[in-house]
Order: structure tokens, then C-alpha cells, then sequence
């Protein structure tokens, strides 16, 4: 049976370039960075190596990158450590109503904590309105995070007219940039951020590391107490081979950026025909979406019998985020954009990577047809 992989938004193979470059950073050069004898110092070097590679991807400068454990951690870090840090200017947070759950559940803690957090609303194709966030500031709005693409839709935001914003009203500004490094071009200058949350198994590197880009200037609370790693920042000792293996994914997906384009042919391939078949919607914005996305909903089923039915055909898929698939609740996401729950619970995101073809596309469309037509036969919303 053919497989076809099509999650590429919950997490990409490792590419082998990535664990060749990681290899000897268990074995051979396995040094502490912080020691001073020379496996220690090559470990330091790798790391120093690689967190160039990261900031010449999002046009940052070295110093500007903060290695963490996970995308989910930069944005606790971000957020928790800005919030925290600005507490005596104020105590307002404005953010969206799609963001991902690692900023979501950030800011709903820091509601418990007396922080006041303005969740701000979106369009039907997931887009929020750069006024309204003019709108939401307060004389104690401290800081402003809004993602730059959603995980679940692919709708991209107009993140550098927010950046304009907050520069004027001299607002921190955060974006997750998780699903758009690698996949648009991303740079932090265009976008006017002072912090931007990254992943690197996103981007065909390991599982276990991230990076925060957090702009010179810009001052957060540690959230991590120890050693006084990454520049008091973040304590622990770094993680050598997932460091090296980021900042070689890092460059290799600099180097494939243009190649990235090439997925919204297949992308739009796909949605094409599938749109083909009756009571399908396209979910998020037609045109300004991730070159990689497609995220639908069918009448009268329900995702996660969708999902499995395509894996006994080969095919991995999703009806949403990955962090939140074992949830019986409908997406928060999909809630958003206005659909009501039964329609929700009718997703189905196909998310491309490089390696996929037209091929795999063609195996996907001469499967899924069939999948949906079998379900509304055995549905009771159907009848």
C-alpha cells in the first residue's frame, strides 16, 4: 500500500543532512559547552555556529537568539518573561482568538494572575483586522502577540502593519512564527517584532529545541533559574546535537526557501479537487495561506473517522493541531472563523512537505472521494 505522508504541520522527518551534522555531538565532541578543555569548547563553537545559521534565516543578528527546549517554550518565555518584567508599566495583554494553545494557555494563566488580556476576534477566513488592535490599547497594554500564520488553517496575519502599531505606541510586540519560518520568507526587521518564537522539527530538524528571537533592547524575566545559560536567559545546559541539528535545518532551509513556492501549485492542486466534491469547504483565506495548507470541512462526518479511514489507505492526515488531537472539544480555531461545532468537527487538514508529488496528490484525491461518500452513507446528519 502506497503511504503518503500529509501532516507536515504537526512535525517533518529529520533530514538526513540534519542527524549527519548531529552525530558527532554525541559521540566524539559530547563536551559540556560551558567547560573550558577543548570537547567542552567544541561544543560552545557548534553552538555559537548555529546560532548564527538561526538568525541568518530570520535576518537577526547571533546575539539575538535565545535557544530553548520547543516552540511551546519560547512562547511561555516570551510572553510570561515580557509580562512579568513590565508588570509595574501595566498589566494588559492583547493577543487572538486563534492562536495556538502555548499562547492561549500563557495568557489565561497570566489572567490568573491578574494580568487583563483582550482576546481579539477574527474573519471568517481567519484573518484579524490590524484597527482592532489599535483599538484594543490601553495605557496599560504592555504587550501584543499575535501569530504570524495559524497551525490549523494557514491563514498568514498582516504581522508588519501590527509591528507598525506597536512600534508607534512603543508596545513589546511577539509573534509565533513556528509554521512560517522555512515555509515564506521571514524576516524581523520587515515583520517589526521584538520577539518571534521558532521550532526546528517544523523544518526538518529534531523534536526538543526552539529558539526566541528577542531584539536588542528588549528585556524579559527568565523563566529558568540555574547556570546563567544563554545569557541568563534561559538555564540549562545546552542541548548540543538538537542545537547543531537547528542550526543545519536552519541553513538548508535558507537555501530551499525559493523552492518552498513550488508546494502552492500542488496546494492548490489539491484544493482544486477536492472543492470537487459535494458539501466541501475550504477553511482559512484562499489566497493569503501557507504555500503548504489546506484545511477543509465536510457536511454531515466527522474528522477523526476521516482521518482514520485515509490511514488505512496510507495517507496521514489531521483534522487540526497536533498538541490537540486527543481533545473531544471542536477547534478553538474553527470555532473562531464562525463555523458551529458539528461543522468543526468536519475538518480535515492536509498539510505538503518537499518531499511530496503530484503523485502523492493523485493517491490522496483517488482515495479520499470515496472515504467521505462511505461516512454520509452511515451518518445520521446526512439523512
Amino acid at each position: 500500500m502506497k503511504q503518503v505522508y500529509m501532516d507536515h504541520s504537526a512535525t517533518t522527518a529529520t533530514d538526513p543532512a540534519v542527524m549527519e551534522a548531529m552525530l558527532p555531538y554525541f559521540s566524539e565532541k559530547y563536551g559540556n559547552p560551558s567547560s573550558l578543555y577543548t570537547i567542552g569548547r567544541q561544543a560552545r563553537r557548534a553552538i555559537e555556529e548555529s546560532r548564527q545559521k538561526v538568525a541568518d534565516l530570520i535576518g537577526a543578528k547571533k546575539e539575538e537568539i535565545i535557544f530553548t527546549g520547543s516552540g511551546t517554550e519560547s512562547d511561555n518565555l516570551a510572553i510570561k518573561g515580557s509580562a512579568l518584567r513590565n508588570r509595574t508599566k501595566g498589566d494588559h495583554i492583547i493577543t487572538s482568538s486563534i492562536e495556538h494553545h502555548a499562547v492561549l494557555h500563557t495568557c489565561k494563566y497570566l489572567e490568573k494572575n491578574g494580568f487583563k488580556v483582550t482576546y481579539l476576534p477574527v474573519n471568517k477566513e481567519g484573518l484579524i483586522d490590524p484597527v482592532d488592535v489599535a483599538g484594543a490599547i490601553t495605557p496599560q497594554t504592555i504587550l501584543i502577540s499575535i501569530m504570524h500564520a495559524n497551525n490549523e488553517i494557514g491563514t498568514i496575519q498582516p504581522i508588519a502593519e501590527v509591528g507598525k502599531i506597536a512600534k508607534e505606541k512603543d508596545i513589546v510586540f511577539h509573534t509565533d512564527a513556528v509554521q512560517t519560518t522555512g515555509k515564506i520568507p521571514v524576516n524581523v526587521d520587515d515583520l517589526g517584532v521584538s520577539m518571534l518564537s521558532i521550532s526546528a522539527h517544523k523544518i526538518y530538524g529534531p523534536k526538543g529545541v526552539g529558539a526566541l528571537f528577542l531584539r536588542k533592547g528588549t528585556v524579559i524575566e527568565p523563566q529558568m533559574h540555574g547556570g546563567g545559560h544563554e545569557r541568563n536567559i534561559r538555564s540549562s545546559t545546552e542541548n548540543v546535537p538538537g542545537i547543531v541539528g537547528f542550526g543545519k535545518a536552519c541553513e538548508m532551509a535558507k537555501e530551499r526557501l525559493p523552492q518552498e513556492s513550488n508546494l502552492a501549485a500542488l496546494r492548490d492542486s489539491l484544493i482544486k479537487s477536492v472543492l470537487e466534491i459535494k458539501d466541501s469547504y475550504l477553511n482559512g483565506h484562499p489566497i493569503k495561506r501557507l504555500p503548504n495548507n489546506a484545511n477543509f470541512r465536510f457536511s454531515y462526518i466527522e474528522g477523526e473517522s476521516m482521518i482514520l479511514n485515509l490511514d488505512m489507505k496510507g495517507v496521514a492526515a489531521s483534522t487540526g493541531s497536533a498538541c490537540s488531537s486527543t481533545s473531544l472539544m471542536p477547534s478553538h480555531v474553527l470555532m473562531a472563523i464562525g463555523l458551529r461545532p458539528e461543522e468543526a468537527h468536519g475538518s480535515l487538514r492536509l498539510t505538503l512537505g518537499r518531499e511530496n508529488t503530484q503523485e502523492d496528490v493523485d493517491y490522496v484525491l483517488s482515495v479520499l472521494p470515496d472515504i467521505v461518500n462511505k461516512l454520509r452513507m452511515i451518518s445520521p446528519l446526512a439523512r
